[in-house]
């Protein structure tokens, strides 16, 4: 009796890996779906790697044929993206898409796939882009910790430096008065005061439904150019093209849960408003608006933490971003700091030139902070200037 044969094993392939490098700007328009679906898988990603960000910051500051976007797939499906632009600095250089207004970069890789996609997306920076040759340079600034390009070193077969960047700062995402705790006694007392005559005032908050956010942008933009008026404000925060980009961008992002903007209303009137960018374990205040007659009336901080903490306390987001800078308003509440890191990918002359010339500038600005501030602050604003 002979037994029937068994089934033959199903046949294993290899999955398809496929690169491809996007110039036209209405390719990245249409990865809109794949992007948003790729941004969900990738755990380290914040809102500012959505499409929406992105692509509104491409339409109000990008350049003709500038654009450099990497794409891989995995059997067809979008695993990894590395949104990109070419600058001329020292040297043409590679920097990722929305570079200057954005507190955090990075690249996009599929959690699921995440030590091969980034392989494949190195490969995919040497030879689509050449990126391994000597005089070339991809400058990957204000990455975090986790960030998922870091990674990519990992791979590289160049040369490859990371450098120290940007200071942000954050706060647990817990209610003000859990916060309070934290906070010396003299500083906690002082601020529940202001809280309660805060209270006592009769502010009005309302969380803008996402139909009326860019309306809102409007209105949130004028109250900015009036807080800062006569006080030095950041020239680009005032343009046209910042507003349209903070339109486009907070609309669309609303949608999905990424942004949300808050009013503030005192007896009817308009008297503050803030957009805050958000993903899954995180809320970051990007941007807010104060009229210049309730600062000496009301704690303004103290009203915008309140709320946002609340906001991010209720939703399960474990963090309040604060994002760069050290303003004094911030310190109040004691943040706790996180070092953004630069990685510099690419040939090693080049990789040891911008290297260099970032520490020198780095060393230069020390001084300056101590000797000149003033010359510091013009530095800034001339930078914005050219973004």
């Amino acid at each position: 009796m002979t037994s029937a044969p068994s089934p033959a094993a199903p046949l294993r392939t290899a999955p398809c890996w496929e690169a491809e490098v996007l110039r036209d700007p209405a390719a990245f328009d249409g990865l809109a779906g794949e992007w948003d679906d790729l941004l969900d898988r990738c755990a380290p990603a914040t809102p500012f790697q959505s499409h929406a960000w992105l692509s509104s910051w491409w339409q109000s500051y990008g350049r003709p044929g500038r654009l450099r976007l990497v794409t891989v797939r995995r059997d067809g499906r979008l695993v990894a993206v590395a949104p990109l632009m070419l600058r001329h600095r020292l040297l043409p250089v590679l920097v990722p898409v929305g570079a200057g207004l954005t507190d955090f970069l990075d690249v996009l890789v599929d959690d699921r796939h995440a030590d091969e996609a980034a392989a494949f997306l190195a490969r995919a920076l040497d030879r689509e882009l050449g990126l391994a040759r000597p005089w070339s340079v991809l400058d990957l600034r204000e990455l975090r910790q986790d960030a998922a390009a870091v990674r990519l070193a990992d791979h590289w077969r160049g040369a490859a430096r990371t450098l120290p960047d940007s200071v942000c700062q954050h706060l647990p995402g817990v209610p003000v008065e859990e916060l309070l705790t934290r906070l010396p006694g003299r500083t906690a007392q002082r601020t529940r005061v202001k809280l309660r005559k805060l209270a006592a005032a009769g502010v009005e908050t309302r969380l803008v439904p996402s139909a009326e956010v860019p309306g809102a942008i409007g209105e949130l933009m004028v109250l900015h150019e009036l807080q800062w008026r006569g006080r030095g404000a950041t020239p680009e925060h005032l343009r046209e093209r910042f507003a349209q980009h903070l339109s486009r961008a907070a609309g669309r992002m609303s949608l999905a849960d990424r942004a949300g903007v808050r009013e503030y209303r005192l007896d009817g009137r308009l008297i503050a408003s803030d957009l805050t960018l958000q993903g899954p374990d995180l809320a970051a205040i990007y941007f807010y608006g104060v009229h210049p007659d309730v600062r000496e009336q009301l704690d303004i901080a103290g009203m915008l933490f309140r709320e946002s903490l609340a906001h991010a306390a209720g939703t399960g987001r474990g963090e309040l971003s604060l994002l760069r800078g050290d303003e004094p308003y911030k310190q109040r509440w004691r943040p706790e700091q996180a070092r953004n890191q630069r990685l510099l990918l690419g040939g090693g002359p080049a990789v040891a030139l911008y290297a260099g010339a970032a520490r020198l500038r780095r060393s230069v600005l020390r001084r300056l902070r101590t000797s000149a501030p003033w010359l510091v602050s013009v530095r800034a604003r001339l930078r914005t200037l050219r973004a």
